[in-house]
């Protein structure tokens, strides 16, 4: 996304908070496509025969955005970042529904992070623990719980993730790779 395109959505999402609803019909054409492009990452990494489309997913995700009466926006990263964590629930919440459909069925599973364990390779997570641990890190510690929220599901930079929690990117960085790994022995313990 260009400086220009990232100032745009920053406007937009001022004017939405102000209460200018019209502006609803600008926002979605200057969000969709990385909207769309962190839909289909995740679902990328879901099982085999997965219902939920990327469409689907960012339809629901921004109808859930722009319902938001209570948010004032500050900036692109801050919507994306809130994006994050209603991707997070609506993913959890068909994986739950799916889980309860199939009644003992397997979970989906997403990669955490490739670099969880020192051999590089990729750990596949079920979702619903991954979802279960990070509540419980929220309890313990809510910044490295929103950390894992921004980057995982958001998809955010670190840097971004620093301006969104107004901390700095070394910060985040440390946070993240202490994170990740509780979040590992959690799920794993599973």
């Amino acid at each position: 996304m260009t400086t220009a395109s990232q100032q745009e959505v920053t406007r937009l999402l001022v004017r939405l908070t102000d209460g200018d609803r019209g502006v609803l019909d600008d926002l979605l054409p200057v969000v969709y496509g990385e909207l769309r492009r962190l839909a289909a990452s995740y679902l990328r990494k879901e099982r085999v025969g997965h219902t939920l489309q990327p469409t689907a997913l960012v339809h629901e995700a921004y109808m859930r955005l722009v319902d938001q009466t209570q948010v004032q926006w500050q900036n692109r990263a801050h919507f994306f970042g809130v994006a994050a964590q209603m991707m997070r629930r609506i993913l959890v919440d068909h994986a739950r529904a799916h889980e309860a459909e199939k009644r003992g069925g397997e979970f989906q599973k997403l990669s955490l992070d490739e670099n969880l364990d020192a051999s590089g390779g990729e750990r596949d997570v079920n979702l619903v623990a991954l979802d279960d641990a990070l509540n419980r890190l929220a309890e313990m510690d809510p910044q490295k719980s929103k950390i894992v929220e921004l980057r995982f599901f958001g998809g955010l930079s670190v840097e971004e993730t620093a301006e969104v929690l107004g901390v700095s990117a070394p910060t985040v960085k440390r946070q993240w790779r202490m994170a990740k790994a509780w979040l590992y022995g959690q799920v794993k313990s599973e």
